[in-house]
């Protein structure tokens, strides 16, 4: 065996104990990132199934139906194009989810209760109280979730969790509920704020309705939904950071 053989064998010796853990080490990470594909797989379906919710039960019924209002379209014919597009998902629900998608019936209610409101006739003032009913409607049926398991909080906060931690975090947090009284206690707490702020903003808007000039009314409701929005916030982020909820 010449000087370059035994060379090259004492450093292939050398080089055995190195290349073995390089190797384990990246059998490892195949096996770690093979049992970790199935859960980014369904976590990217959930994700895509949470934005096509927000879009067909949200963006499109009611952009449709105050699009074709501003652009003068009748409130009949606004109301059927978004009843329209909201019936297929609703359908696709029942078909392929086995359920009935509750988001999407309340958008429809709304965009129902919208059209009739706005069939009231009769002074400035009672036209201008129309928006109060539908913010107290959705104020009711926040605070109408606290009486099921899952109070609006808890739903509406879903897309944002999976968001930051993905489907595994979702489970884990989703499973707090049925671990933990404080939790629920939180949730609840920040549900019936949220419900209260709603009908609040439906009070104030019929006292100014009736308290202010009629040519005020416009600009004062909108600064005032703003005031109470950002209040609402401010003090959802805060209570969610104090008491640990926020991810």
């Amino acid at each position: 065996m010449t000087t370059a053989d035994t060379g090259a064998h004492t450093m292939a010796t050398h080089q055995t104990p190195q290349t073995r853990a390089q190797e384990q080490t990246q059998a490892q990470t195949d096996t770690a990132e093979a049992a970790a594909a199935p859960d980014r797989r369904r976590t990217v379906a959930l994700r895509r199934r949470l934005a096509a919710q927000l879009v067909f039960e949200l963006v499109l019924p009611l952009g449709s139906y105050y699009g074709l209002r501003a652009a003068g379209v009748g409130q009949w014919l606004s109301m059927v194009v978004g009843g329209l597009l909201l019936l297929p998902w609703i359908a696709y629900g029942v078909v392929r989810q086995r359920r009935v998608e509750a988001m999407a019936v309340f958008t429809l209610s709304l965009v129902v209760a919208g059209t009739l409101l706005s069939l009231i006739t009769g002074s400035p003032r009672v036209l201008m109280i129309r928006d109060s009913w539908l913010t107290a409607a959705i104020g009711f049926w926040v605070l109408g979730t606290l009486l099921t398991r899952r109070p609006f909080i808890m739903t509406a906060s879903r897309g944002i969790v999976i968001a930051k931690v993905g489907e595994a975090g979702l489970t884990a947090w989703e499973a707090r509920w049925d671990a933990e009284p404080t939790f629920r206690h939180h949730l609840r707490l920040v549900t019936a704020v949220w419900g209260a702020v709603f009908l609040l903003d439906a009070v104030l808007r019929v006292v100014l309705a009736y308290t202010i000039p009629v040519d005020s009314f416009p600009l004062t409701s909108t600064l005032l939904w703003l005031v109470l929005l950002g209040g609402l916030l401010a003090f959802h982020n805060w209570y969610i950071t104090r008491h640990g909820l926020k991810l």
